[in-house]
């Protein structure tokens, strides 16, 4: 290692402690994908992690270099706070960062509600919808609120149902270290249901980046002495996410991942979490999401069923928008990237 990649090291150290600082002293329940944990996390996957502040406002911005000395720039879910006219104060020192590091593009994705006040604002301050997005912008927040027997009250009945029925059935569900197991069915759930996996090195490092402080749990369900399901979930604040679940093929009458689930649930009460986002549903209205659940299994449609028995409230982000340094580049972004959502996580 030469001493440029030595100092850069210890700028990027110093700089994500100074911002673990500012999250947890002024901004303790800003969302998950803000934090230096998940920083440190994607820095270890091609991404390189920057902060803005200004008062009490700021945004981890993410680059993903690219060849030519250019590069890409996300903010997931920021700024925080997650408001327009925190977005608006940081705006000059995001421009000069993304220019100063070539990006052809900043693609926001802020942890907004969307409505047309919201796209109105986002629009004048010079950001284009997007149709790319990185993030499902659809997801089921459970209030966390309340007693367990009113939180179970208010799921649908078959969910309670088969939660009680993997208890009868002797499913046990334990906090767990196994992350090979976890990788196992990981593996197993995306060629079942078509969809991307991370590599196992990608939760390993998660689990090791936010389990120092307990910002992650991995739990898996057993039965008669297989793990039949795991997941892995966050806390930061008062608000829980479930990122990563997975299945096996294997006594799937047992309804192992109902009681994983619950048990997910009670770990984040247990945090003091109010909140418990189960993270990305199909990009859909409710009418039509109520209509078509039942029929269709492609993308999240497979586990929106699943979802929604656990009685949250649908919520919709702003989604994505984009503000363009270089027209050039981002024209031709667009051409590589049309159909492929998520293309930059």
């Amino acid at each position: 290692m030469d001493i440029y990649s030595f100092i850069d090291i210890i700028l990027f150290v110093t700089s994500l402690t100074n911002w673990e600082e500012f999250i947890q002293s002024k901004h303790p329940d800003a969302h998950l994908l803000q934090t230096a944990a998940w920083a440190r996390l994607k820095s270890g996957f091609g991404w390189q992690a920057e902060t803005v502040q200004s008062a009490d406002a700021g945004a981890m911005v993410l680059f993903r270099p690219l060849p030519l000395g250019v590069s890409i720039a996300y903010l997931p879910r920021g700024p925080v706070p997650a408001t327009i006219s925190a977005l608006s104060a940081l705006l000059p020192q995001l421009d000069s960062l993304c220019r100063s590091r070539r990006a052809a593009f900043l693609k926001i994705e802020p942890d907004i509600r969307g409505d047309p006040a919201a796209a109105e604002s986002l629009g004048r301050l010079g950001f284009r919808p997007s149709p790319n997005p990185v993030q499902p912008p659809r997801t089921i927040k459970i209030d966390l609120r309340g007693s367990e027997d009113e939180i179970l009250a208010r799921m649908k009945p078959k969910t309670r149902y088969n939660i009680r029925l993997a208890m009868r059935h002797g499913v046990t569900v334990s906090a767990s270290e196994d992350l090979a197991a976890f990788e196992r069915l990981m593996n197993t759930t995306g060629a079942r249901d078509a969809f991307a996996v991370h590599a196992g090195t990608y939760y390993q490092k998660a689990f090791a980046e936010f389990g120092p402080h307990r910002g992650v749990e991995l739990m898996l369900a057993g039965y008669e002495g297989e793990a039949l399901a795991g997941l892995m979930v966050f806390a930061q604040g008062r608000r829980a996410w479930y990122l990563y679940g997975a299945s096996s093929d294997a006594h799937r009458e047992v309804m192992a991942p109902y009681l994983l689930q619950w048990e997910a649930i009670r770990w984040a009460r247990a945090r003091g979490c109010a909140e418990y986002d189960l993270w990305g549903i199909p990009d859909a209205d409710p009418e039509t999401l109520e209509k078509e659940f039942s029929a269709r299994q492609d993308g999240l449609w497979g586990v929106y069923r699943f979802k929604r028995g656990f009685g949250g409230l649908l919520w919709r982000s702003t989604g994505a928008w984009d503000r363009v340094y270089n027209p050039l580049l981002y024209g031709l972004y667009r051409l590589v990237a049309a159909g492929r959502p998520g293309n930059l996580g």
